[in-house]
C-alpha cells in the first residue's frame, strides 16, 4: 500500500542582494526546497515568496506568509516547508507566533530543508525542546546584528581614512587601485563624466530643468556611467550626489 505524500506550502523569503550573495536566494531557497521534499516524501502544492521584506515583520505585514498560513489554515496543505526558520523569521517572537499559528492545526507540521527535517512540535513535558529552538534564533539574531556592528564600523573606519566607505562611486569618480600611497581605495576622477558633471551643474545653475540637461547631454554625447539613455530622474539623482574633489586621491 503507498503511503500518502505530505502536502506542503513552500514559504521563500529574501530582503537584500546581501543574504542572495550568501546563498539565501530565491532560487537557492526553491532548489534546497525541492530536494528536501522529495526525501521527505512530500509534494510542493504551492509556493509563496516574500522578495525584500524583513524577516522581523509580522505574518499580516507578509502576503507570502499570510497565504501560506491560509492555505494550510482551509486543510489544502499539511505544513509549510522553509529553507531554515531564518527564513520564516529573524525575531524570536515573530518566529513562535508562526509556529504557534502552524501548530494550532493538530495535524500541520513544519519542515526545514537545510537539514531536511520536521520542526518538532512543542512538548509539556520536554520544556528544553522549545528553549533549545529559541536560544538557537536568539543566538542567531545576536551573530546578524554583530556582523552588521563589524561591517559599520570598518565602512567607518575607511571612510575616515579617506576611501570610498558604501555604495558604487558617484558619477564622475571611479575606485582607484590600492597601492603604497592608496592603501584605502579613495575614489579618482573619470575626466569624461567629470566633463558632462561640468556641464550638468553649468545647465542647471542657469535654471535649466533636468529634464533639458538631460537632452543637451544626450545631444552632446555625454556617455552615462553605464552607458545607457540619460533621463531626468537620472539627472537629478547625479546632481544630488556630486560630490567633491575633496575625496579624490592626488596622483
Amino acid at each position: 500500500m503507498s503511503v500518502k505524500r505530505l502536502r506542503l506550502v513552500a514559504y521563500l523569503r529574501v530582503s537584500t542582494i546581501e543574504q542572495a550573495k550568501h546563498g539565501y536566494g530565491l532560487d537557492s531557497q526553491r532548489a534546497a526546497i525541492k530536494a528536501a521534499a522529495k526525501a521527505i516524501n512530500a509534494r510542493i502544492v504551492l509556493w509563496t515568496v516574500d522578495e525584500g521584506l524583513s524577516g522581523a515583520l509580522p505574518a499580516v505585514e507578509r502576503p507570502g506568509l499570510t497565504q501560506a498560513l491560509t492555505t494550510m489554515r482551509l486543510g489544502e496543505a499539511d505544513g509549510l516547508i522553509v529553507r531554515d526558520l531564518d527564513r520564516l523569521a529573524r525575531a524570536v517572537t515573530v518566529q513562535e507566533a508562526v509556529l504557534a499559528e502552524v501548530w494550532s492545526k493538530n495535524t500541520a507540521s513544519v519542515f526545514t530543508s537545510v537539514p531536511a527535517q520536521e520542526v518538532r512540535r512543542d512538548d509539556p513535558d520536554d520544556p528544553m525542546r522549545t528553549a533549545m529552538r529559541e536560544m538557537a534564533a536568539v543566538f542567531a539574531g545576536l551573530e546578524r546584528r554583530m556582523t552588521a556592528k563589524r561591517l559599520k564600523d570598518g565602512r567607518k573606519a575607511k571612510a575616515e581614512q579617506g576611501g570610498h566607505a558604501t555604495g558604487s562611486a558617484p558619477y564622475g569618480w571611479a575606485p582607484a587601485p590600492r597601492t603604497a600611497s592608496n592603501p584605502h581605495g579613495a575614489l579618482v576622477e573619470v575626466p569624461a563624466e567629470q566633463e558632462a558633471l561640468r556641464r550638468m551643474r553649468e545647465l542647471a545653475a542657469q535654471g535649466v530643468s533636468t529634464r533639458e540637461i538631460a537632452r543637451t547631454l544626450t545631444e552632446e554625447r555625454h556617455r552615462t556611467k553605464r552607458g545607457g539613455q540619460w533621463s531626468s530622474p537620472t539627472v537629478a539623482r547625479i546632481l544630488s550626489r556630486a560630490i567633491t574633489s575633496i575625496d579624490k586621491v592626488a596622483v
